[in-house]
C-alpha cells in the first residue's frame, strides 16, 4: 500500500520573472515544495506561468497565492491496517485496502483564502481475531465553501480469521475508499468489503479480495480490486493508479497483499468409507472445537491438518 497521501498544485502568473526564463529547470525550495520553471526560453511572454507542487506529508494548511484561482490536486487518504490471525491452519489476516484516491483540475480557489490540508494516517494493524483498522480519511477543506471540500476515505481494514463462530464485523473485509481484503477460516468464504465507500464520482477505490476458504484476499487498490485467495495462495492487492502531478509518473493508492496462511506441520488421514465428502467438526478433549485444515483426498478418506500438535474426536456427518 502507497503511502504517499497529499498533493495539490496551483500555477501563478510570473511575468517579468528572469529567473524563469531557462527552460525546464527544477528547483527545491524546500523538503514540502517544489517548482519548475516550464518555459520555452528567451523573454517571458504574457500569459506564461510558474507550476508550484506543493506536497503535504503532515496536515497543515494552504494560503492561496495571489494571481491563482483554480487549482490541479491529488489526494489520497491512508490505507487500512491488515487483518490479525494465529497459529491454526487455514487461520490468516486480509490484506488492509488502499486510501480513497481523489484526483482533478480545475478546482476553483480564492487568493488569500486558507484552506485546511488534512493528511490521513494509515490504520493500524490487528491482534488475533480482529479487524484491521479502518485508514483516516484526507481532506483539501475549503473553510469559505465546504461544498467544494475534497475528501479521499481511508482504506478498509482486512477482515481476520474467526473462532469458533464467524463474526461478519471481524471476518469479512472493511469498507472504505478501497475495501480490505476478507480474513481466512478454513471452512467458510467471506468477502473483502465494498470500495468507493463513500461514493464519488470518479471512482476513488475498488473492493477487496475474498477469502476462499483457508487463503485471505487482498485489498483493494485505485486501480484494481483486491485478488481472490486460492489455493493457500493469498490474493495480491490491489493495483494503485497513477499520476504525473509532481512531474514524475508515480503510482498511489495501491492495496494490500493477503497475509500467509499457516502451513500445516501436523496431519492425521482419516478412513472413513462413507462414500462423501462430510462434514467435520474437531473437538479436543476439554470439548473447544479446533480449527484444522480439512482436504478431501477421495469421497472415503480426509486429511485433518494443523500447525501444531492436537489430539481429539473428529465428528463427521
Amino acid at each position: 500500500m502507497s503511502d504517499n497521501r497529499q498533493i495539490f498544485v496551483g500555477k501563478r502568473n510570473l511575468l517579468g520573472n528572469a529567473a524563469a526564463n531557462a527552460a525546464g529547470i527544477w528547483r527545491f525550495e524546500d523538503i514540502t515544495m517544489m517548482r519548475h520553471y516550464n518555459f520555452a526560453g528567451g523573454a517571458v511572454s504574457t500569459g506564461e506561468s510558474e507550476i508550484i507542487v506543493e506536497v503535504f506529508a503532515n496536515s497543515g494548511s494552504w494560503v492561496c497565492p495571489a494571481n491563482v484561482s483554480s487549482v490541479e490536486y491529488l489526494v489520497v487518504a491512508g490505507g487500512g491496517g491488515g487483518g490479525g490471525s494465529d497459529n491454526y491452519v487455514g487461520s490468516g489476516g486480509g490484506g488492509g485496502g488502499a486510501g480513497g484516491f481523489r484526483t482533478g483540475t480545475g478546482l476553483a480557489v480564492t487568493a488569500g483564502n486558507t484552506y485546511t490540508v488534512t493528511v490521513g494516517a494509515g490504520g493500524g494493524g490487528a491482534s488475533t481475531y480482529a479487524r484491521g483498522s479502518t485508514g483516516s480519511n484526507s481532506l483539501l477543506a475549503n473553510t469559505a465553501n465546504t461544498s467544494s471540500n475534497v475528501t479521499a476515505a481511508g482504506g478498509g481494514g482486512g477482515g481476520s480469521y474467526n473462532p469458533p463462530a464467524d463474526t461478519p464485523s471481524i471476518v469479512a473485509g472493511g469498507d472504505g475508499g478501497s475495501g480490505g481484503g476478507g480474513g481466512a477460516r478454513s471452512t467458510t468464504n467471506w468477502p473483502g468489503g465494498s470500495g468507493n465507500v463513500p461514493a464519488t464520482s470518479p471512482s476513488q477505490g475498488n473492493a477487496g479480495g475474498n477469502n476462499g476458504a483457508a487463503t485471505q484476499g487482498g485489498g483493494g487498490g485505485a486501480g484494481t480490486v483486491g485478488g481472490n485467495g486460492v489455493a493457500w495462495i493469498p490474493g495480491a492487492g490491489g493495483n494503485g493508479l497513477r499520476s504525473s502531478i509532481s512531474g514524475t509518473s508515480t503510482a498511489y493508492a495501491g492495496g494490500g497483499g493477503g497475509g500467509g496462511p499457516v502451513n500445516g506441520v501436523y496431519s492425521v488421514a482419516i478412513t472413513h468409507n462413507l462414500g462423501f465428502n462430510p462434514n467435520v467438526t474437531v473437538k479436543a478433549s476439554s470439548g473447544d472445537v479446533l480449527e484444522t485444515g480439512i482436504d478431501y483426498n477421495s469421497s472415503n478418506q480426509l486429511t485433518l491438518t494443523m500447525a501444531q500438535p492436537f489430539s481429539g474426536t473428529a465428528y463427521l456427518s
